[in-house]
């Protein structure tokens, strides 16, 4: 940048939306400006001299004619080791309370280009989350993105806690945790258990808040990005990028578009959800270095998976965990819906044959036991066929079985955290699908790790209640 600064006048403001004349040099789309401390990032170019600009911060004290600062460049994040274990703000300001970060760390644009198709990597591996629906049912992919799909309080930022919790034995890298329009209850507690659980130091989070503007909350998706792409391309590492929750990074683009008087369109959305959604999803890919591997909770309004927020995400998933609050009524956590999740790694090639069989045979045992509800309502179990009894309690236990106490909710349940294994969680499923536990109580699968653990619990439930009925005869 020269020594002139390139200044410029404000002649509009409207809401989070402001419009500023520049008598020379037009500041180029995404530059940032400044006035007074308010940081300002430029959005279109209205005509030949003025700049409509999002400002990233309340507009309240504003003014006409006040000045506006072009800094030459667009927002920017520091990067590097120094910023692993401390917690940050869009403008890559530290929010912990601890020491600032030094002012001479590197610093990259929120802005960079999705990586090309040439320097991408096309090797596919499973990505094991030690949680056994999300390994069987719907295997997450190195280097791919994985959604949590679900409506309010069915569990997803619980799920995404108990994954950072579970990678820090399993997994060598970098986790980065992004929360866009989180609550500050969940940034607190997040930030409380990480270090309790001693991964603060391999971990960077950034926050932008529920309260705050629209445009923090549009942005901080991109600024946790540039930090995550940093460490795959110059450090050569795999990274877990946690966003938490997509929908409200959409949410804020429409308050955004609607500022900018912008025509609504399908369901008062922006015009621009797809290029929104795609500018965000687009980056994060693997090299033949390094991954980011992204798992993504995605709020659905009114659970309806039909909404394009939900229908546009869905598209750029290699897996698509959907939660169900009729799982979370019977008390199944997690709440994983078995036949609505899916994943394009779950094919032979991908995960093998034996995989790919268990599962099959497992969503089709679930998907006949949800027909016969209905029967099961009307007539009642007894008059099933024998055969179709057995099916009932064969997908009975094998709802249980894929139930699991998480370590991060046992100052909740006051039961130990399970991380299961892909091989025990396969062996598990095999001996209920062939019949090998059928003598075992549905309870006993509840709430266990393998099912040796379901074997131990019935022998020891026996075992009680032999004890009550002796003491009760005496």
């Amino acid at each position: 940048m020269s020594n002139k600064q390139n200044i410029g006048q404000v002649t509009a403001i409207q809401g989070s939306v402001v419009d500023i004349c520049f008598s020379e040099n037009l500041p180029p789309i995404y530059n940032e400006l400044k006035i007074d401390n308010l940081t300002l990032e430029v959005q279109s170019h209205l005509d030949a001299n003025t700049v409509r600009a999002l400002a990233l911060g309340p507009t309240r004290g504003l003014s006409r004619g006040m000045d506006a600062i072009d800094l030459g460049h667009s927002l920017q994040v520091p990067v590097g080791d120094k910023i692993l274990g401390r917690m940050f703000n869009v403008f890559g300001q530290t929010i912990d309370g601890g020491d600032p970060i030094d002012e001479n760390l590197d610093k990259r644009s929120i802005h960079n280009h999705s990586l090309p198709l040439a320097g991408r990597s096309v090797d596919s591996k499973v990505f094991v989350s030690g949680i056994k629906s999300i390994d069987l049912l719907a295997p997450m992919e190195r280097g791919g993105k994985a959604g949590l799909f679900g409506g309010a309080g069915v569990g997803k930022t619980v799920l995404i806690t108990e994954m950072i919790n579970n990678m820090v034995g399993r997994y060598e890298g970098v986790s980065l945790f992004c929360g866009v329009g989180e609550r500050c209850r969940e940034g607190e507690q997040l930030y409380r258990e990480m270090r309790d659980a001693g991964v603060l130091d391999k971990t960077v989070m950034m926050f932008g808040q529920m309260n705050e503007a629209p445009g923090i909350r549009f942005r901080v998706a991109h600024a946790a990005l540039s930090m995550a792409e940093y460490f795959r391309d110059e450090k050569k590492q795999d990274v877990l990028l946690l966003i938490d929750n997509v929908f409200r990074f959409v949410q804020a683009g429409s308050e955004i578009s609607t500022l900018m008087g912008q025509m609504p369109s399908r369901v008062g959305y922006q015009p621009s959800l797809a290029t929104d959604i795609a500018s965000l999803q687009e980056r994060i890919t693997s090299t033949a270095t390094g991954a980011i591997t992204s798992i993504q909770a995605v709020y659905v309004p009114a659970d309806d998976l039909t909404d394009p927020s939900a229908s546009h995400t869905f598209a750029h998933l290699s897996s698509n965990i959907v939660l169900s609050r009729n799982r979370v009524a019977q008390g199944l956590y997690p709440a994983v819906d078995p036949l609505a999740s899916g994943s394009n790694m779950l094919t032979p090639v991908m995960v093998g044959e034996r995989h790919y069989k268990v599962a099959t045979e497992v969503r089709r045992v679930l998907a006949e036991y949800e027909e016969l509800k209905d029967i099961i309502a009307m007539l009642g179990f007894d008059e099933l066929p024998e055969n179709d009894q057995k099916t009932v309690n064969k997908a009975r236990k094998l709802e249980r079985f894929l139930t699991q106490p998480f370590f991060t909710t046992k100052h909740f349940t006051g039961m130990d955290g399970k991380s299961v294994e892909l091989e025990d969680t396969l062996k598990g499923c095999e001996m209920i699908l062939n019949g090998e536990v059928d003598d075992l109580a549905e309870s006993s699968f509840y709430m266990v790790g393998t099912i040796e653990d379901a074997i131990a619990k019935d022998k020891k439930m026996k075992e009680e209640l032999k004890a009550k009925d002796s003491s009760e005869s005496k």
